[in-house]
């Protein structure tokens, strides 16, 4: 399967234009006042599923990852999974995706993911990684099906410092071993602010921000 054009800065126009990235003073689970705000769970109708899943597409096919399934963690990777698969699909390439339960069914057809089954090698798609949980429980019910996570997909690095000096995704992959692949960073948004003289004021608050909070 030949790479697909992928573009950061049209990736992050996309989300701009959605409001799904936006510009305030908001405050983070952690705690801290952030000049910004990302929330996946803002791209509401059909056709911004559809731009969004083709762009988790053409990240991976980018990326050379070899996998075998999508498995997407309750409750937004269930929409991210499922956009990227049929995504997937048009450029050719039929791939099966999963999402888990938030409780595991004893009933009907029961279990604790709903969809293919979960085995071979399992890219996770999620939005962002804050403190890392969901990509954990993901690992956690993967293994558990006898299946092999391989890599992890995310809308946006936040290149954010946990409790020490590493950000989430850097303790994911110094932990599991697993590539992440996201589809941009705040470095990446810096870049693109910097470009753009009338947000001068945003890249002046974004930058504090990653001066003061950033990861190693």
């Amino acid at each position: 399967m030949t790479s697909q054009i992928f573009s950061k800065v049209d990736f992050i126009e996309f989300t701009l234009k959605a409001n799904v990235l936006r510009f305030g003073d908001f405050t983070t689970k952690a705690g801290r006042q952030s000049p910004y705000f990302f929330n996946t769970g803002l791209f509401t109708d059909g056709d911004a599923i559809t731009k969004l899943g083709r762009f988790y597409a053409q990240a991976i096919l980018n990326a050379n990852v070899e996998f075998n399934m999508l498995y997407g963690p309750a409750y937004k990777g269930i929409t991210l999974a499922a956009s990227t698969a049929i995504a997937m699909s048009g450029f050719n390439r039929n791939v099966p995706f999963a999402f888990n339960r938030k409780e595991a069914k004893d009933h009907g057809e029961g279990g604790q993911t709903i969809g293919a089954p979960v085995s071979g090698k399992v890219l996770i798609i999620d939005d962002v990684i804050s403190a890392g949980t969901s990509v954990r429980e993901s690992i956690e019910v993967i293994e558990s099906a006898g299946a092999s996570p391989c890599g992890i997909v995310v809308s946006l690095d936040r290149q954010e410092r946990g409790t020490g000096p590493e950000s989430a995704i850097q303790q994911i992959q110094r932990d599991f071993a697993l590539p992440v692949i996201s589809l941009f960073c705040l470095d990446d948004l810096l870049d693109y602010l910097s470009d753009r003289p009338e947000m001068a004021e945003n890249l002046s608050l974004v930058r504090r921000y990653r001066e003061k909070y950033g990861a190693d």
